[in-house]
């Protein structure tokens, strides 16, 4: 049975057909082996990829291409990259199922327009950070406050490329929520100092990532 349904699928193409405006390339990583839902990501993927001709994916073997995961920094998988006219810091760690697929969706309009939906305050706040960030954020399929946060990560890094924003799907990675503790989700940690738990508005996660490189 496939992932997407054929009306799902209408929509989708239709969205695409009147938000998409430059070409998205989707990188993408995985595995054969020992990978619980990369084929079904990969499946998700090349659906979405053969939607609407802008959107271009690249799928390589996270342990065959070294080079590549270690340019890209990829430390697990199944492992999603979006970019748009650049290499935007945009990742997905597990499969973007559930809740998290419409942050994908969004995501890659985002990126074919090349500009985030925040506020122009936030944005020129932003553009202001001369520091690496690495925001994660731990999800579940299940939790519908979850893509809020996630794509609101996920904008911030297409106003900075200083800014890297993950989605962790914590069921696939429970060694990362027991390391970073995650007993309810959205949880956010960002530079590994500091956390948020709950849906914030984009001016708290802001001031949350200031206090992470202590600005």
């Amino acid at each position: 049975m496939a992932l997407i349904s054929e009306e799902d699928k209408k929509i989708i193409k239709e969205k695409f057909e009147k938000e998409l405006e430059e070409d998205v390339k989707i990188i993408y990583f995985t595995e054969h082996f020992k990978c619980q839902f990369c084929r079904e990501t990969k499946e998700i993927l090349e659906t979405l990829a053969g939607i609407d001709d802008k959107i271009m994916l690249d799928v390589h073997e996270f342990e065959k291409e070294k080079d590549l995961v270690a340019k890209y920094k990829i430390d697990k998988i199944p492992a999603t990259l979006i970019f748009g006219k650049r290499e935007y810091k945009i990742r997905f760690f597990g499969i973007p199922s559930g809740y998290e697929f419409s942050t994908l969706l969004e995501d890659i309009i985002d990126v074919s327009k090349g500009k985030s939906r925040l506020k122009d305050e936030i944005k020129e706040e932003i553009k202001k950070i001369d520091q690496s960030i690495h925001i994660q954020v731990f999800v579940t399929p299940t939790c519908p406050y979850c893509p809020i946060m996630v794509h609101l990560a996920h904008q911030m890094a297409i106003e900075n490329d200083k800014i890297m924003a993950d989605m962790v799907e914590v069921i696939e990675f429970p060694h990362l929520a027991q390391k970073y503790k995650v007993m309810g989700v959205p949880k956010i940690v960002i530079n590994e100092t500091r956390n948020v738990v709950g849906a914030v508005p984009e001016e708290i996660l802001l001031e949350e990532m200031k206090a992470a490189i202590g600005i």
